[in-house]
């Protein structure tokens, strides 16, 4: 009887220590049990879930991109060697000066001056009368083209193995002489790596690579492949942006361009990674989170698989031998 006088809006009931209305606690039985008001709920905690994994993936790219342009670790690494002065300056003239020096002078200076000499329009023709033959403007463009290519293949192209061959020696040196400032300066300076994480450079490929550069310190450290692509995977957008410095600027030229401002460029950045602690950096970004952060790409899943079964088809070789 007495709840026939109460308005029904003045009861209340008790849900999780809360006490709601009973139109609202009807309202939120029959959402729960709604599909549709479930999946989007779903939905909803899987966008902040993409959302927090995005935060934390910028984040440490962000984190990465800074250290890659800390480059005033080259400045220090320089004024330590005269021989890291040396090969860093050898790889701006060889990659600066004479390749793409030579690329901007047969693009402002030697096709301009064969458009003088086999001009393409009637205009520029020295005599009128050829403009009546269309074979004499097909001939020089013709001829153009094969001077032209000429250039390529008898200059450009053979130095452009010269100086890829020439450049990985020049990294091998640079990075064995960072080594021997790195063992000279001693574990104090916070900006080195320890001995186990020194550069040692065995090879160059895949230069634009992002964590190309951390390869130098690797190849010295004791831990396993495994270990390494681990933390390369786990970490993939912090490699990322140590990347981008030095990949960023050749998506906008030619792939001769690019090639000469990547390998103009690369030393500087495998000085910044020798005196860059990647692994101290992503443990503090990591730690202010409580752990965690983006997920693992499996980005050598593919290659490990292929090069496993490449193995499987070598016979194995028994211990006597």
């Amino acid at each position: 009887m007495v709840a026939a006088t109460v308005p029904l809006h003045v009861l209340s009931i008790e849900k999780d220590g809360l006490k709601i209305g009973p139109l609202l606690f009807l309202f939120a039985q029959a959402q729960s049990l709604n599909p549709l008001a479930r999946r989007r709920s779903s939905g909803c905690r899987t966008m902040d879930a993409l959302a927090s994994q995005a935060k934390q993936a910028g984040r440490l790219w962000l984190a990465g991109f800074t250290e890659a342009c800390s480059l005033h670790r080259v400045v220090i690494f320089c004024l330590s060697s005269k021989m890291l002065s040396i090969r860093t300056g050898q790889c701006f003239l060889l990659n600066g000066f004479i390749f793409l020096g030579s690329l901007f002078t047969l693009k402002s200076a030697v096709i301009p001056t064969l458009m003088w000499i086999l001009p393409d329009q009637c205009e520029k023709l020295s005599s009128q009368s050829l403009c009546d033959h269309k074979a004499a403007l097909a001939l020089y463009s013709f001829l153009r083209f094969i001077l032209v290519q000429i250039f390529y293949i008898f200059w450009f192209y053979p130095l452009y193995v010269f100086s890829f061959i020439l450049c990985t020696l020049w990294y091998n040196d640079i990075a064995k002489n960072a080594f021997d400032v790195l063992g000279k300066q001693g574990p104090s300076n916070a900006q080195i790596p320890n001995r186990n994480d020194l550069p040692d450079s065995q090879s160059v490929r895949h230069m634009g690579r992002p964590g190309g550069f951390e390869r130098y310190k690797w190849n010295f450290s004791e831990k396993s492949l495994n270990e390494r692509l681990e933390f390369f995977e786990s970490n993939w957008s912090f490699f990322a942006g140590f990347g981008s410095p030095c990949v960023l600027p050749i998506l906008f030229f030619s792939t001769l361009v690019s090639y000469g401002i990547m390998a103009m460029l690369y030393p500087l950045f495998v000085l910044t990674a020798a005196g860059t602690q990647s692994e101290e950096v992503i443990d503090f970004i990591k730690g202010s989170w409580g752990g965690g952060g983006p997920r693992k790409l499996r980005l050598f899943y593919a290659a490990d698989k292929v090069s496993m079964l490449v193995l499987q088809l070598f016979p194995k070789v028994s211990k006597e031998h």
